[in-house]
């Protein structure tokens, strides 16, 4: 009996271990998958004109052309009819797809550039990062 208790114990240990590595092995592969968000919403001026805010939302999109850490871009105005914008008219989703990718485009020549031509019609601006699930 105690033989057996022991070889039922090693078993279940030999098991559950298995399905720690095996969650593990998962969790590696989910991170891996994983791609960091930087979400950029935008509240221009009310002296801001028409032309002023179509150059800085090509410029935006420009940035992919320019910083090569950025894999993915995407925009949009608002059309939510729910009220709750607060002023912010256009949002802007750039992908990385790691940390490193962030701390090249944060201080890059191209983004700086782009922040001195947005600033004189800029009202606010909210930002938010995050790692898709």
């Amino acid at each position: 009996m105690v033989n057996f208790t022991k070889r039922l114990v090693l078993g279940l240990m030999v098991i559950f271990s298995f399905g720690l590595t095996q969650q593990t092995m998962e969790s590696k592969e989910k991170k891996k998958s994983r791609v960091l968000r930087h979400v950029v919403c935008f509240k221009f001026k009310d002296s801001a004109k028409e032309s002023e805010v179509e150059k800085v939302v090509k410029a935006f999109a420009d940035l992919k052309n320019k910083i090569s850490s950025i894999k993915a871009f995407e925009m949009g105005t608002n059309n939510s009819p729910e009220g709750l914008d607060k002023g912010f008219t256009h949002c802007f989703v750039i992908t990385f797809a790691n940390e490193e990718g962030r701390k090249e485009y944060l201080p890059h020549p191209e983004h700086k550039k782009f922040v001195g031509l947005l600033k004189p019609i800029l009202e606010d601006v909210f930002v938010i990062d995050y790692w898709s699930q």
